[in-house]
């Protein structure tokens, strides 16, 4: 865990290396027009590779990434020794449905119940080759329906005392609401976290900060906020606004939405979800931002606002 001085270590996340199809902005220019499922089991395995040998040991999926759990299977199968030092976190909750298309109308389908559990957990041993480390609620929010369900919690409380850490990813303006439902539920199944926080959209910070209080692990995505963190954002006027900081902070914007996050006080990883060896090593150049914490606070976009944004995003 960081004190603000050191930071999170940083975690690659297969969300935009498991399928053909998702929303990170500048991410065609990146990987280029052959999404076939050998070119992306290739990129998959090229970037776990990369991030073995700068040091990364979280790795993240989820069954609605397309094949990311069979593709971190298959890399793993290629040398079990690794699996040992790794931390392997994966989520269930959602099915990918985009059949490999990028023209999808609808690329994944949302259902938190206890059938879509015990079909998805047999799933991913499967596709991982065994258990994971950490096992998530894919997008849980305040009215799911996994919060009220008592065949599902004691399902889930059985998985946590079989030794696998059971968690929940939040998304959407309530995200704090929702995480905090989840720590406070009797008998609380969960002591995982993954959930957005970024420059733009800091709003889950006080109820993570709670979570890590109560011993939970914590694990920041969309630290970039799905690409507009970067060069190949739309440098709308928060966004320029953030680069100008950075540039003056002498570290490129990815990097330096990066190091804010990793630089929380209550965060234990922090995920990259570069898709090229290049976009991880700027992600693994930042540091803390030396930057007035207030310029900071000020970039951030009404909640609301920046979800909807988010919603209408093209899948590319």
């Amino acid at each position: 865990m960081t004190d603000g001085t050191t930071l999170a270590p940083l975690g690659l996340g297969l969300a935009a290396l498991g399928r053909p199809a998702y929303i990170t902005e500048g991410r065609d220019a990146a990987l280029g027009a052959d999404r076939s499922v050998p070119a992306m089991r290739w990129r998959a395995h090229t970037m776990l590779d990369a991030a073995w040998d700068r040091g990364i040991r979280f790795i993240d999926a989820a069954r609605s990434y397309g094949r990311a759990e069979e593709f971190l299977g298959s890399w793993l199968a290629a040398d079990p020794a690794r699996r040992d030092a790794l931390t392997i976190e994966s989520k269930w909750g959602y099915d990918y449905v985009g059949e490999w298309r990028m023209d999808a109308d609808v690329h994944e389908r949302k259902e938190h119940s206890l059938a879509m559990f015990r079909r998805q957990w047999p799933e991913t041993l499967a596709a991982l080759g065994g258990a994971p480390d950490l096992y998530l609620v894919h997008s849980l929010t305040p009215d799911s329906s996994a919060l009220a369900d008592a065949a599902l919690l004691d399902a889930l409380r059985e998985l946590a005392a079989s030794g696998v850490r059971v968690g929940i990813s939040t998304s959407g303006p309530a995200q704090g609401d929702a995480l905090d439902a989840a720590r406070s539920l009797a008998d609380s199944p969960f002591t995982v976290v993954q959930a957005t926080w970024n420059l733009l959209e800091p709003s889950a910070g006080p109820a993570l900060a709670r979570a890590h209080v109560a011993g939970w692990f914590v694990v920041v995505k969309e630290a970039v906020a799905n690409g507009r963190l970067t060069s190949a954002g739309d440098p709308v006027e928060r966004v320029a606004e953030a680069a100008r900081l950075a540039a003056a902070d002498g570290q490129s914007l990815d990097a330096f939405a990066i190091g804010a996050a990793r630089a929380q006080p209550w965060v234990d990883a922090v995920l990259s979800g570069a898709v090229t060896p290049s976009q991880l090593e700027s992600n693994l150049a930042s540091r803390g931002p030396a930057t007035d914490a207030s310029a900071l606070a000020a970039l951030a976009e009404e909640p609301a606002a920046y979800w909807t944004a988010r919603g209408i995003r093209s899948w590319t």
